[in-house]
């Protein structure tokens, strides 16, 4: 049996193929799941950490600065297998969409900080002078402000949610990674693990290219 054999049978990978298509639509799920949720968790604690009073702004830096210091990993064990303990329990997706959430969140509130803080005074000065509001005034006028500027940094810290999405199989969730590995033991041979890491460079790849292109397209506007 040669290296094509063992490394890219045909076969095999045509076998696997549906498997690998189901794990691919919960990664996906997972992913998206977890931008959307972090992304606004993400927004809200910047604005905690900037306007609310004092002892809500130190929660906020807390949080954080503690979550970004966990490796994901240990924060999704930590979820899955310490929380019943506590009890609640949490299945596969649930508990790895939560630990992804909180991770993601925690960059995007320091992403979202400095897009907040490089708005110029006279903005929100002009908001109140048309008597805006100060929710109304972030809502329309800062926050998408503030987006435009997060957008490149905040596309690359999706991408790496979306590369965690992989820590899933973890917690046995039914993921790309995990089917592959099931379909590994299946068939006794390692393609499907082979197919699944195609998978993943022909998803990311892309938006690895996406998030390159717009930062440039940021420093243009910027050197504009």
């Amino acid at each position: 049996m040669d290296a094509l054999d063992i490394f890219f049978n045909l076969d095999v990978l045509r076998r696997a193929f549906p498997m690998l298509v189901r794990g691919l639509g919960n990664t996906f799920l997972l992913g998206v799941t977890a931008i959307v949720f972090g992304s606004v968790l993400g927004l809200l604690l910047a604005m905690t950490r900037l306007y609310s009073p004092k002892p809500f702004r130190y929660m906020a830096i807390v949080y954080i600065d503690l979550i970004r210091a966990i490796p994901v990993l240990v924060l999704l064990i930590l979820i899955y297998y310490a929380l019943p303990f506590a009890g609640l329990t949490l299945n596969s997706f649930t508990a790895a969409a939560a630990a992804l959430t909180m991770v993601l969140a925690a960059f995007t509130a320091e992403v979202m900080r400095a897009g907040l803080q490089a708005i110029p005074k006279g903005q929100f000065e002009a908001a109140a002078a048309l008597g805006l509001g100060f929710w109304v005034a972030m809502r329309k006028v800062v926050v998408p402000q503030a987006i435009r500027i997060v957008i490149p940094p905040h596309a690359s810290n999706c991408v790496s949610v979306i590369k965690d999405t992989a820590l899933a199989s973890v917690v046995a969730m039914s993921d790309l990674l995990k089917q592959a590995t099931d379909a590994q033991a299946l068939f006794a041979n390692p393609t499907p693990l082979i197919g699944a890491a195609i998978l993943y460079i022909v998803i990311l790849l892309p938006l690895v290219r996406l998030t390159g292109w717009l930062e440039k397209r940021a420093q243009r506007a910027y050197q504009h």
